[in-house]
């Protein structure tokens, strides 16, 4: 585990006040790349003065910013999360070694409140019937569709996932079930966010993600995906432009 290297992808949309909290934990060997996604706060600015690559990504959608993040990474693991400070990247190294250890494919965060109000009642609910919906589907014995996970860059390319908005969390796993991927959970904590929440802080983008998910999980009961056997190779993401230096 001694040297290693880790692209963390943080999708970004607004979150400037946050940054310097989540690039900051950062382990040593862990690369931020932050994936501005239309924000108008100056994130893009903030995230290259403390050292993180940017990729800006013109098509909105949270899949499209995880996307346009893969494209852009070269190590060989990728881990993903949040950018509003409401989970603690120094809590990678957790999951980066049950994969690096041959322990699972895909390692996620199982968010643990930390603080009162942490999770928006509305929001934990739609969580716990998503959860219920996956295990049925998958048999992955998962409680939470945390958005703080890990696994090999190529074996997530090849997973080739297409949804560009709220079901791409989703759309990893069940790919990943048809895969044959081991997939597991730990717990991490899960603070109040930094700043106001563009999906499931509010109602509305709560009911849009719930939408994106069940139609996803309709789908995946119609027709398994095809297994996937051999990682393919990487593609760009239309319209997205990388800048930076790597350390």
């Amino acid at each position: 585990m001694d040297h290693m290297t880790v692209d963390v992808i943080l999708p970004c949309l607004d979150e400037a006040d946050a940054l310097p909290r989540v690039i900051g934990r950062l382990p040593e060997g862990y690369r931020a790349i932050v994936v501005d996604n239309g924000s108008t706060d100056g994130s893009a600015d903030v995230a290259r003065a403390h050292g993180a690559t940017v990729v800006t990504e013109p098509v909105k959608g949270f899949g499209s910013a995880c996307a346009a993040g893969v494209a852009a990474a070269t190590a060989e693991y990728v881990a993903f999360c949040d950018a509003d400070a409401s989970m603690d990247p120094a809590e990678l190294p957790d999951l980066v070694a049950r994969v690096a250890d041959g322990q699972t494919d895909l390692a996620l965060g199982r968010r643990v409140p930390t603080t009162r109000g942490a999770w928006a009642p509305h929001a934990r609910f739609a969580n716990r019937v998503l959860a219920v919906l996956m295990r049925r589907a998958t048999g992955y014995r998962l409680r939470d569709l945390g958005p703080m996970r890990v696994m090999r860059r190529a074996d997530l390319v090849a997973l080739d996932l297409q949804d560009r908005r709220s079901g791409y969390p989703l759309e990893m796993v069940l790919a990943a079930h048809a895969a044959g991927w081991r997939v597991d959970e730990s717990d991490i904590g899960y603070a109040q966010r930094v700043g106001d929440s563009k999906v499931t802080g509010t109602l509305r983008g709560t009911v849009n993600a719930v939408r994106d998910m069940s139609r996803l999980l309709r789908e995946y009961g119609r027709e398994a995906r095809p297994r996937v056997v051999a990682p393919g190779p990487a593609r760009d993401v239309a319209g997205s432009t990388t800048e930076g230096a790597r350390s």
